[in-house]
């Protein structure tokens, strides 16, 4: 098989840096399955022991074990003793909080949430579009005392997007059959994760896509999870051609009414639209 030859040269504060080779097959199968370690041990705060990681992902414990090697002298990865289980060091965290900070993606971000969940009195949280995916990237609570909703999903993982508000703003954007395309690709889970309001078959799902396509704001009860509501906007790129985000509100069910939810939707991609056209960012839908 006939490599793809490279070389490359990167300078970062005065020092250089120099790579060249070849990419075999083999280095693409190594670097898969580096990449699957990490997404892994991202899910596993406390680590996983070689055993896990080998069996969780069909590898053998020698290239496993030879792939975290890799990893921790790269400072991906630690291993406090010989039998300690493998964790994540900060490294990969620090990676893409920098690279959202570069963006200016915290700048612009924050202060539209931290007014948000201010005006609400509840969890207000941005979401952004890739690939296929729904991911978080920030919050900020409005709930100081008292009844409050704190999220188990943390900073970084992907929506699930057949049953959240924030999934349903996003594919109400899209055409259904696109839609369909990508919650059948993700999955739709066991009911029994999900609140007792979350969609049943194909039909309730459009349903749900359709009323946020009229609205401009989709809107769940019980339908994520046990006791919570939330409304969420898709946020469109600055051209207003296609959605690159959400935003969302979410609370307890019995401060978070209807009629509550009609009042904040409005507000939100207010306060999202003139945020993001002082500072050049997208704009909200509708």
């Amino acid at each position: 098989m006939t490599a793809s030859k490279f070389t490359a040269k990167f300078s970062k504060f005065g020092t250089t840096f120099h790579f060249s080779g070849a990419f075999k097959s083999a280095d693409v199968s190594n670097l898969n399955s580096g990449l699957a370690v990490l997404e892994l041990l991202g899910h596993h705060v406390d680590g996983l022991p070689l055993r896990d990681i080998a069996n969780a992902l069909d590898l053998s414990r020698s290239t496993a074990h030879r792939l975290l090697n890799a990893l921790v002298v790269l400072g991906y990865v630690s291993q406090e003793g010989e039998l300690s289980p493998y964790r994540l060091t900060m490294k990969l965290a620090s990676i893409g909080l920098r690279y959202l900070s570069l963006a200016g993606v915290n700048r612009l971000v924050q202060p539209v949430l931290d007014r948000l969940a201010a005006q609400s009195g509840d969890l207000a949280r941005m979401s952004l579009v890739e690939d296929d995916r729904l991911i978080w990237i920030a919050m900020a609570q409005g709930s100081k005392a008292g009844l409050r909703y704190d999220p188990i999903s943390p900073l970084g993982e992907d929506l699930t997007l057949f049953c959240s508000s924030n999934g349903q703003a996003w594919l109400s954007c899209l055409s259904d059959e696109k839609a369909l395309e990508i919650v059948a690709r993700q999955g739709w889970g066991d009911p029994g994760r999900y609140g007792p309001n979350a969609p049943k078959t194909i039909k309730d799902f459009l349903d749900c896509l359709h009323r946020a396509r009229e609205t401009g704001y989709a809107i769940i009860h019980e339908a994520y999870a046990l006791g919570i509501s939330s409304v969420a906007t898709a946020v469109r790129s600055p051209e207003g051609q296609h959605p690159i985000g959400v935003l969302s509100i979410a609370g307890p069910s019995p401060r978070l009414t209807d009629q509550r939810i009609r009042e904040l939707a409005p507000w939100s991609r207010a306060r999202w639209s003139a945020a993001s056209a002082g500072r050049g960012g997208g704009t909200a839908r509708r």
